[in-house]
């Protein structure tokens, strides 16, 4: 289902260079999958559920979806470790038009939305840290957005560098949580029998669940600046993923043993809660620059993940030729990571991100699940082919995988179905794009 107009496409004349080691990748994972949602998704988790039980059940849960995910993508990545990851995997599978409406969603809503709305995020947070509010934070999140893509202007080097700090500093911040909330209240109460669960809610309760593990997809858009991809994806996805699944947890039994299940579901902001009940006001100050970090180091690794993907679109004539160019200096897609910059900030000045990213959650893990989907094609067209890693439990774990996210997505759309359907009108108007775009490379083309 190759697209022949492929062979057309426009491949830069300057490519990638694989300089990420194995700890650059795994920070990539952790760093993109920690963003702001363990400190504020709790609280409303623990307002769907009855118990400690039920609440540490759905993160234990998510983790082990999250984990049969990370398996999936771990072939993908071994597969095929270029720039652009899913989009790639989809184009080659399922044909160009499937990617780029996968390519179209990460543009329009998902990627630049997470970018515009965490960034507004991180500059209320770091406010808060320094003891002060700000009435209009848009002006500092787009200096924010600004600021990052600076730094990667200069090449994946200082881009993953700068994601390593942040990264470290938010498990930093995270420990910090866990050891305060365990160490001051001891283990959380869970004596009493767990009440039985109702599959049915329990989907709606695991889908800000999985929102909060969602993120790992970005070491694999990046999977053409890995040394060793072969080996080094494997491992980076699922030792990261561990890493975050206890991080989970952990956070979750530090916030019961503090609050408790009821005084969770009332919270608003369960980690400054924790840390305030401890060590006051200054306790609640030092988690929100925790918080403020963690949400900068998701912004950096969204933007470096989401370029990669748009600079491939770009090469194939989906979308403006120019963001195809690779600087040859830096070796980074510079025209398209300015680009996506760009739309990042009008979301955020426009404030209307909130609204895109509910739209958007659907639609994030419908493109995972597609994504994963493109195995089947791969072990059945391209079964000769080596695959240095093999996912376990072929074809038990990724069909598994599918059926539990749509699952999901159908329990959301009974649930939500205003913010489902404007989700599947914002991916069906990629359709029309996506001619006009080929229309318009096919005249250019005639034209050259």
């Amino acid at each position: 289902m190759n697209d022949p107009a492929l062979a057309d496409s426009a491949q830069p004349a300057v490519g990638y260079a694989r300089r990420l080691n194995a700890w650059d990748a795994a920070m990539v994972v952790v760093g993109g999958v920690i963003g702001s949602g363990i400190f504020a998704t709790p609280a409303a988790v623990a307002r769907q559920t009855t118990s400690s039980h039920e609440q540490l059940l759905a993160w234990a849960i998510g983790g082990v979806i999250a984990l049969m995910g990370v398996l999936c993508y771990a072939e993908l990545g071994t597969r095929r470790p270029n720039a652009g990851g899913g989009y790639v995997n989809l184009r080659e599978a399922f044909g160009l038009i499937f990617a780029f409406v996968y390519g179209w969603n990460l543009l329009v809503v998902n990627h630049s939305g997470s970018i515009a709305a965490v960034a507004t995020a991180f500059v209320e947070y770091g406010a808060a840290a320094v003891g002060t509010r700000v009435a209009d934070p848009r002006p500092y999140a787009i200096g924010a957005i600004v600021f990052l893509t600076g730094i990667n202007w200069f090449g994946i080097r200082a881009g993953s560098l700068t994601q390593n700090i942040l990264t470290v500093l938010k498990l930093l911040a995270i420990a910090a949580l866990i050891v305060t909330g365990l160490v001051a209240q001891g283990a959380p109460p869970l004596i009493a029998a767990p009440a039985p669960v109702n599959p049915l809610a329990f989907g709606g309760v695991l889908l800000p669940v999985l929102f909060s593990y969602g993120g790992w997809y970005y070491v694999n858009d990046i999977a053409g600046e890995i040394r060793e991809p072969q080996r080094t994806l494997p491992r980076a996805l699922f030792f990261g993923m561990l890493l975050v699944a206890a991080c989970y947890l952990l956070v979750n039994l530090s916030y019961l043993a503090v609050l408790g299940h009821d005084g969770l579901a009332a919270s608003t902001a369960p980690a400054a809660d924790v840390m305030r009940h401890v060590f006051g006001e200054a306790g609640a100050r030092m988690i929100a620059a925790g918080i403020a970090i963690s949400m900068l180091g998701f912004c950096n690794i969204s933007i470096i993940g989401a370029a990669r993907v748009f600079q491939v679109m770009g090469a194939d004539g989906v979308f403006f030729r120019s963001a195809a160019r690779i600087d040859p200096r830096w070796r980074s897609p510079n025209v398209a990571m300015v680009m996506l910059a760009f739309w990042s900030c009008v979301l955020a000045w426009s404030s209307t991100f909130d609204q895109l990213l509910n739209y958007s959650t659907v639609g994030d893990w419908l493109g995972m699940a597609a994504v994963i989907a493109t195995l089947f094609w791969y072990r059945s067209v391209r079964s000769s082919e080596p695959a240095p890693f093999r996912v376990p439990f072929y074809p038990v774990l990724p069909a598994l995988f599918i059926g539990i996210v749509l699952w999901i997505v159908a329990v959301t759309i009974w649930q939500h179905p205003g913010d489902a359907g404007m989700g599947a009108l914002i991916t069906v108007a990629g359709l029309p794009v996506y001619f006009i775009w080929r229309w318009l490379g096919t005249r250019s083309g005639a034209t050259a």
